[in-house]
């Protein structure tokens, strides 16, 4: 039997992935109220939501998740019966230079979340609820030349982000098995699409290129990535949190492996199109720079499961999903100068307090 949500709380909605599902299950679910708890740090941007801000069932709320006494109020006041946790920090390079935050928001502040949502479910307020952790592929660490990442590949994180996620991971499966809290958790590949924050490669290369700044690519870019469009994301999501058995762990990938030099070459040679410039003059950009701290070399979905049990394969291929990308961020250039330039902080800090 299908489990059809009322009130959602959605971490991090303010953020990349978390903005394109409020879009999407916003549209598709017009009689669940969403409520968007974020804290708004440098990548929270709520111009992301600026088309349904002001929708009847969305409300957001300013707040930490490692604040138990508000995400207890909110699970309450909001008869919530579904939280879809994106919230963390999430960018590699940052963990290895500062791994402090990325233990506080996401180990932590999921302890925080499971914990409050642990009580609000066993109090009987709600008739059915589910807590759903939103993961990555990078717990499971790296493969060599073959093979995919399974669901029941071992965790073998290498990362200081992937680590604390990885954290997350096994505090939301000690919740079902010690408790029997309905949980779910999916495992995704590299998004990309609308509301990148500029620091991850797609959007960086783009916003480089359109500005002619130098492309870094780390070590000898063969590092291989499994990319998936944010809105499939989305979608999927939607399908495990309405279809699958508590407990279940999915993996979520785009059948797209990339080593990362074709994707830079990739975007340079369609944003010469774009930009009138001569065939290859982008890729005169690229800059090969030193490689990162423990960078894995390759990560690949194996997503059969998802489409086995619950019928979900992604609808876009990267041939058009990186020629709307870029169109999106080329459309928008005034949403990218806020961001690269931070005035996007300053005026939603002076907006929003929060409301609910």
């Amino acid at each position: 039997m299908a489990f059809i949500p009322k009130s959602i709380l959605v971490t991090g909605g303010a953020g990349f992935i978390g903005s394109n599902f409020i879009h999407s299950f916003i549209a598709n679910n017009p009689e669940c109220y969403v409520t968007n708890l974020d804290a708004l740090t440098y990548a929270g941007n709520l111009a992301n939501l600026k088309t349904v801000e002001h929708h009847p069932a969305y409300g957001f709320v300013k707040g930490d998740i490692c604040d138990a006494a508000l995400v207890a109020r909110i699970l309450h006041e909001k008869k919530i019966d579904t939280v879809v946790h994106f919230a963390a920090e999430s960018h590699v390079d940052r963990s290895i230079s500062g791994p402090e935050i990325f233990v506080r928001t996401n180990v932590l502040g999921t302890q925080t979340l499971l914990e409050e949502s642990r009580k609000h479910w066993q109090s009987g307020l709600v008739p059915d609820f589910r807590f759903f952790q939103i993961s990555t592929d990078e717990v499971y660490g790296t493969l060599g030349e073959t093979g995919y990442f399974t669901e029941q590949t071992p965790l073998a994180p290498n990362s200081p982000y992937s680590a604390s996620k990885a954290g997350a991971d096994m505090l939301v499966r000690a919740y079902h098995e010690t408790y029997g809290m309905p949980t779910l958790n999916t495992r995704c590949s590299n998004n990309y699409g609308p509301y990148h924050f500029p620091e991850k490669l797609i959007p960086l290369l783009i916003n480089n290129i359109v500005h002619s700044k130098a492309l870094p690519v780390y070590g000898d870019g063969r590092n291989v990535r499994d990319w998936l469009h944010v809105r499939d994301h989305a979608i999927a999501v939607e399908t495990v949190l309405k279809s699958a058995t508590p407990g279940s762990v999915y993996n979520i990938g785009g059948n797209n492996e990339w080593f990362n030099i074709d994707i830079v070459n990739l975007v340079c040679d369609l944003l010469d199109g774009r930009l009138g410039r001569p065939a290859g003059q982008n890729r005169g950009l690229i800059t090969f720079v030193k490689d990162r701290l423990g960078h894995d070399r390759r990560y690949a979905i194996d997503a059969s499961r998802l489409k086995d049990d619950l019928g979900w394969e992604p609808a876009y291929t990267f041939e058009k999903g990186i020629a709307e990308t870029i169109d999106w961020y080329l459309a928008n250039q005034e949403w990218v100068t806020e961001v690269t330039s931070g005035a996007y902080r300053e005026y939603y800090a002076q907006q929003y307090g929060g409301r609910s």
